[in-house]
Order: C-alpha cells, then sequence, then structure tokens
C-alpha cells in the first residue's frame, strides 16, 4: 500500500473529542462530526481513563486540515442522502402513476 499517509492529531483534538464523548454524546455522533474513525476516539477515551492520552508523534495535523476531513465527511454523507431522496422519488413517482 504505497502512498498511504496516516493522519496525525493533536493533543488537543484528542481531548475535545474525549471531552464530547464523556460529555454524554455517543461515540459514533462524535467521530462522524470529526472525520475520525470510532475506534480511535475509543482508543482515545481509554488512554486518558489511564492517563497515557499523548501528542503525536511527527508532523501534527492543523486545523485547516481538521477542517477539510470533517468537510468532506459531511459532503459523503450529504450526497448518500441525496442519492437515497433521488431513489425514492423516483420510486413515488412510479408508484403513483
Amino acid at each position: 500500500m504505497t502512498g498511504f499517509v496516516r493522519a496525525r492529531y493533536t493533543l488537543e483534538f484528542k481531548q475535545e473529542a474525549v471531552r464530547l464523548v464523556r460529555g454524554g454524546q455517543s461515540l459514533s455522533s462524535v467521530a462522524r462530526g470529526l472525520g475520525v474513525s470510532a475506534q480511535s476516539i475509543d482508543n482515545w477515551v481509554k488512554a486518558d481513563a489511564i492517563g497515557s492520552l499523548k501528542d503525536a508523534k511527527g508532523k501534527p495535523v492543523n486545523a485547516d486540515q481538521m477542517e477539510m476531513t470533517r468537510l468532506r465527511a459531511e459532503l459523503a454523507k450529504t450526497r448518500m442522502e441525496r442519492d437515497i431522496l433521488k431513489k425514492a422519488a423516483a420510486y413515488f413517482a412510479r408508484e403513483s402513476r
């Protein structure tokens, strides 16, 4: 797998994700909102519980990159919803004839 770049997140980003989960939001909704896998956030919550949550090694992801990732995930979700609605509209248009 050439060309694969692993995302690096700042300690503040990880702490914010953990705070959201501990604040009562579901793990999956936080993951979708931030554009990060639920498994990563779960790992961060567990690491924070034992006090070993650390900053990323290497080049951290800046705020613009995090926002781009979040927007890409939101766009993908919106496109999927649009496609579902198109199919539903076509189905119901055929059914009403």
